[in-house]
């Protein structure tokens, strides 16, 4: 028996994360891989979001001017302890290999967590002069980190995504870079993704080990908890300065590289299914639908199945010749029913219902995903109509998540009040809240926020709201407020 064999989803007012294990099994997306701890399987519809994902973020890497390389999956372990920081920050996550050929190794290697350190080992052999920068990489590759909890695609010990890797002659630059980083994962995140996110910068106590600087963009899920989907890093002097990446100025002088690290990876998918899907399974925004339409043929005797099935047959090649991938589910053994809640838990964004009166009448009944509207349309410039319905569609998810994320995002402007909205959350069938509020960058502050079992999430880069404020841990005044939440 499959593993995802179809049946009846959790609610989510029920259980929210069983909901999510049951819609990611339901929809095909993934299971456990049960004889490596922590790991998953990504299987066919899961890894055919990730690879649509994965094109259009390569695509805009290479506008922007990166190209992609490849380093090796172990890196020296002396290589991670030569940035005090970055050891520190992964040490609890690290997988060693100690071992190979039958034999103990001179030197451990840990299996890739990141790969600043080797890109930096490289970077000092690959850069000498001003003329070598900048240098622009990005890396599509697995990584591991040790992970005692994990949730399929938002927290396994391996996942996949990809790293950018830049090299700069000074520190705008860098920033610069790792800015325009940050609002080229935005722009997926909305555009494709159709999950509005917003653009901060973490708390110091929040930021990547060996940073000077992380970014982030934060996504709202159903249940009013964030998500950190994506991050891009300044890293200033400090791997230069570990693998001492010098390079010779116009003027002449030695000066270490500025760098930057950025990435994205398989949680996207994640937040996708949290922040779209419902009870009945999931719901894909149609730009990241591996199949955008299903026809469903519906007859009873033979002679009405051929007529049906060549109608059908034609719908679809007209589809797919405009680039909106459609498959005829002709399977036998199924009745129609089975069909439309096959196709339903699998997020794909139309079907199709075609029989014999529909033929007979040039029409066919389009069913929206999200929605669950149904209306018949002439068969006659029904690719155009199906293609509205799509774009109307992904439309509608964002607009639907923007809401969301608008109604359940309050001000606070004491830590006691923070609580009260944090506790009183979670009781709701939201589940949580972003709550804005100002408070110092500073651990100690970061750790109070901590003890209400909720974080820092960024100051956003864009202040929406009242300005400078007095911090409610300190009574400081600072810049505008912060986002606080509880977060996967």
């Amino acid at each position: 028996m499959s593993t995802a064999q179809s049946k009846n989803i959790i609610p989510r007012a029920q259980d929210f994360a069983a909901w999510y294990q049951d819609v990611v099994l339901q929809g095909d997306m993934a299971e456990p891989a049960e004889v490596v701890k922590g790991c998953m399987v990504i299987k066919a519809n899961g890894y055919a979001v990730w690879e649509r994902l994965q094109a259009d973020l390569d695509r805009r890497f290479k506008a922007t001017g990166h190209k992609n390389v490849y380093f090796p999956l172990l890196i020296p372990e002396s290589f991670l302890r030569r940035e005090a920081e970055h050891v520190e920050g992964f040490s609890p996550e690290l997988a060693v290999v100690t071992h190979a050929g039958g034999k103990k190794l001179e030197e451990a290697y840990v299996v890739r967590p990141t790969s600043e350190t080797i890109v930096g080992h490289f970077f000092s052999r690959w850069i000498q002069s001003w003329r070598d920068l900048p240098v622009l990489m990005n890396q599509w590759a697995n990584v591991v980190r040790w992970e005692l909890r994990t949730r399929m695609f938002l927290r396994t010990t391996e996942f996949l995504w990809q790293e950018g890797h830049t090299a700069h002659a000074n520190e705008q630059e860098a920033r610069e870079e790792a800015i325009r980083m940050l609002h080229v994962y935005a722009e997926v995140a909305e555009q494709v993704m159709a999950m509005p996110v917003i653009r901060g910068i973490k708390s110091r106590a929040e930021k990547f080990a060996g940073a000077e600087r992380s970014y982030c963009i934060e996504a709202m899920m159903q249940n009013g908890l964030a998500l950190q989907a994506g991050t891009s890093h300044e890293l200033g002097q400090n791997f230069g300065k570990a693998f001492d990446v010098k390079f010779q100025t116009k003027e002449g002088t030695l000066e270490y590289v500025w760098q930057t690290s950025w990435g994205v990876s398989t949680r996207l998918i994640g937040g996708l299914i949290m922040t779209h899907s419902d009870d009945k399974g999931l719901v894909l925004p149609p730009k990241l639908a591996p199949v955008k339409v299903v026809i469903v043929p519906i007859f009873r005797k033979e002679e009405e199945r051929a007529m049906v099935l060549e109608v059908a047959a034609k719908v679809a090649a007209d589809l797919n010749a405009q680039g909106l991938t459609a498959e005829v589910d002709a399977r036998e053994g199924y009745n129609p029913g089975h069909k439309f809640f096959h196709w339903e838990q699998r997020g794909v964004p139309v079907t199709i219902e075609l029989g014999p009166r529909d033929v007979a009448a040039g029409t066919a009944v389009v069913k929206r995903r999200d929605l669950g509207t149904k209306e018949s349309f002439p068969l006659e410039g029904l690719t155009g109509v199906v293609s509205g319905v799509l774009d109307r569609m992904q439309e509608d998810l964002l607009a639907t998540a923007a809401r969301r994320l608008r109604e359940n995002t309050v001000t606070a402007s004491s830590l006691d009040e923070v609580a009260g909205i944090l506790t009183s959350a979670t009781a709701e069938k939201g589940g949580g809240k972003f709550v804005m509020a100002h408070i110092k960058d500073d651990p100690a502050c970061d750790a109070r926020v901590k003890e209400l079992k909720a974080s820092v999430r960024c100051l956003p880069l864009v202040d929406e709201y009242d300005g400078p404020g007095k911090c409610i841990v300190t009574g400081e005044t600072v810049s505008h407020r912060s986002v606080i939440a509880k977060s996967y």
